[in-house]
């Protein structure tokens, strides 16, 4: 009995100590942070949605006055947009709901789902629209007119998609200064698929209307409406390729994908830096969501405590990692004699 108590007395001050610093986040100097960047994903997602909804009324009421085949592209192109925004707003707020009992990590896979989706959307109510247009129109031309109501439509429609491409930037390039990163390695990499949605439609959009004011210059300039014609294609041909792309990298993250080397390699410093951790032999940390990762990793304690006591030391080590808000969970054991250890 009084083994039983001294254990337990034993045992009382290492659990406080990991209760207490519950409040401490051991990976804050990990590049993975969610709470800012998820309201940066939520504005930029809101600045596209109305972004794109104007445009798409704008370019409906051009390509129903003009006749022009590259402004039907476009305006299926924003139509498109428009939807998928609502998807990736799904996205973003299904993938914020706390974990449960049937998902202790939470849902932020969800958000990949989602994303997913809107870029299917892409493909399927843009590119497809665009290039079935676009070919009807070489099989059946008709001319174009009122060039100047398309020209003048295309020209708001870039400076608000321009507005909202500013709005991801703006989210993407500090994210990836912290990760050192240039821009678009970040934009492909990113964890976030409603930052990476925002800015691939936007930037499709944008070469999109130089495309559809080429061919619409070209059929205002030549008389046929062939460059027209070639013009909706082509846009169409370019909403496939960013489709394929979304898709692939939705594809992997709901797969599973671990998290980029430099945030590893920040996460096992942040260990290694921990008095009562004298080696790391194994970790991994597995992208669950939007800058959220689950740890899993073999750690080597400092002491020689009995095993019941390294048992509480552990849970409790788990649970400093995992008040960070980028954790959405972790799992350690301890490492065996002859494992190599792990570089900072």
């Amino acid at each position: 009995m009084a083994g039983e108590q001294g254990g337990e007395q034993a045992q009382a001050p290492v659990a406080a100590t990991g209760a207490d610093r519950r409040s401490y986040d051991l990976f804050k100097s990990v590049p993975l942070l969610r709470g800012t960047a998820q309201s940066e994903s939520l504005m930029t997602v809101l600045v596209a949605l109305t972004a794109n909804f104007l445009i798409a009324v704008a370019k409906s009421a051009a390509a129903a006055v003009t006749g022009s085949a590259s402004l039907v592209a476009e305006a299926a192109h924003s139509w498109a947009d428009t939807g998928n925004e609502i998807f990736l707003l799904i996205a973003d707020r299904r993938s914020r709901r706390p974990p449960d009992r049937a998902h202790p990590l939470g849902y932020g896979r969800e958000a990949y789902v989602w994303s997913l989706f809107a870029a299917i959307g892409v493909f399927a109510a843009g590119s497809a629209v665009s290039i079935a247009h676009g070919v009807q129109e070489l099989i059946h031309p008709e001319p174009a007119s009122h060039f100047l109501i398309g020209y003048v439509v295309l020209g708001v429609s870039f400076v608000l998609e321009g507005t909202s491409f500013l709005q991801s930037v703006r989210q993407a390039k500090p994210e990836a200064e912290s990760m050192q990163r240039d821009l678009i390695e970040h934009v492909l990499a990113t964890s976030d698929p409603t930052l990476r949605g925002v800015f691939g439609e936007d930037s499709a959009a944008l070469i999109g209307l130089v495309i559809a004011a080429a061919g619409l210059g070209a059929h205002q300039l030549t008389g046929s409406p062939v460059p027209d014609a070639v013009g909706s294609i082509l846009v169409g041909v370019l909403l496939a390729v960013v489709a394929f792309i979304l898709i692939d990298l939705n594809r992997r993250f709901l797969v599973g994908q671990e998290a980029d080397p430099r945030v590893r390699a920040a996460a096992l410093r942040a260990l290694l830096d921990l008095p009562e951790v004298a080696r790391v032999t194994y970790l991994r940390l597995e992208v669950v969501g939007p800058r959220m990762v689950f740890v899993v990793g073999d750690v080597d304690l400092t002491g020689d405590d009995t095993e019941s006591h390294l048992a509480v030391r552990l849970r409790a080590l788990e649970a400093q990692i995992s008040a960070s808000p980028a954790v959405a969970g972790a799992v350690l054991s301890l490492s065996a004699p002859d494992e190599p250890t792990l570089e900072a």
